[in-house]
């Protein structure tokens, strides 16, 4: 099966926080936290469209003037999740600059901030110089300090869940409803080709499309172009495989008490990879508990009781350079016990 989602560090694990996700057979990505992010290039972080931040610490939100430079002047729509008072953080980067030459640029980026009873959102667009432009607050569905959606696709959702890092530092879940993978070999079997039609036949499935559903489409053999019908339970029954969805989660800067453990371990729960902040080893315990961090050890046994395929640890304290193997043995020790 080829996954969803390829994922990755954006710098090593001494390095600022981030992690980048690509979504495959396509030209998308998402962006988790806003550290330093040269290392992405200006290519991979066009590509990132929805960019979820934790919390607006100098470590996790520096990277926004990278990203704003490389969008600016160009048709994107920048939309960024997040704690409360992420507009207000966006709003005073923004002041920051003089905007008397942009006036003719397509970039706008709106914001969303996540309260315990309500949804705020901004919109700053570079033709008026990026003035604040706010929407009226949207009550939260789902209230309480429990996960929550924080975007809806018809492919995935992204949940958030706020974590105690003396002010709320958000982690994150992105799941792919579920996976779907398709057999080429029954295509050529049955005298059709591979090409973008079936990424319509998939988003139809997310959508929840009824079986009888009918659609066309445009197919490209060797020497021509056709028009065909299909009916949509008849093609998942012939050429497609629907498995379990891809899950990542992402975890930084959160002390290790009951209630955060029970959020982490819900949110991480089965997770196919968890990115799991990792500052201090065990033995400085106390001061990761003083600095709201986890430790290598909490990290893994906390994936350990989420029952995660695989960690990775993550956001070492400097004060361990040249200790990283220690940090990652550590973790592992605990999460396979």
């Amino acid at each position: 099966m080829n996954p969803s989602f390829s994922s990755y560090l954006v710098n090593d694990v001494f390095g600022d926080p981030g992690v980048f996700v690509e979504v495959r057979w396509s030209k998308r990505a998402l962006l988790f936290d806003l550290g330093e992010n040269a290392a992405l290039g200006p290519t991979r972080l066009l590509r990132a469209n929805d960019i979820f931040v934790s919390h607006t610490h100098m470590d996790h939100f520096i990277g926004f003037d990278k990203l704003l430079r490389v969008a600016l002047g160009r048709g994107k729509t920048l939309r960024l999740y997040g704690p409360p008072g992420l507009i207000a953080n966006v709003h005073g980067k923004l002041t920051g600059y003089t905007w008397n030459l942009v006036n003719g640029s397509p970039l706008s980026i709106t914001v969303r901030e996540f309260h315990p009873c309500e949804i705020k959102q901004a919109a700053f667009f570079a033709t008026d110089g990026f003035a604040r432009h706010e929407d009226p607050p949207q009550p939260r569905q789902t209230g309480g300090t429990g996960a929550f959606p924080v975007l809806e696709d018809p492919m995935f959702t992204v949940l958030a869940v706020p974590l105690n890092h003396r002010v709320p530092s958000f982690g994150y879940a992105l799941q792919e409803q579920f996976h779907i993978n398709v057999n080429k070999q029954r295509l050529h079997d049955a005298g059709l080709p591979v090409g973008s039609w079936l990424k319509d036949v998939k988003q139809y499935l997310w959508q929840g499309k009824p079986d009888d559903f009918r659609f066309t489409a445009t197919l490209y053999f060797e020497h021509h172009r056709q028009d065909l019908e299909f009916v949509l339970g008849e093609v998942r029954e012939r050429f497609l495989t629907i498995t379990r969805g891809q899950k990542i989660a992402y975890v930084v800067d959160a002390r290790y008490d009951d209630e955060n453990e029970a959020k982490i371990v819900d949110l991480a729960r089965g997770a196919d990879v968890f990115y799991c902040e990792a500052p201090y080893l065990d033995r400085d315990a106390d001061k990761a508990y003083e600095r709201y961090h986890l430790t290598a050890r909490q990290a893994g046994l906390m994936a350990r009781k989420a029952d995660v395929r695989e960690l990775v640890v993550f956001h070492f304290s400097p004060r361990y350079t040249g200790m990283g193997k220690e940090i990652v043995r550590e973790a592992m020790e605990a999460f396979k016990g």
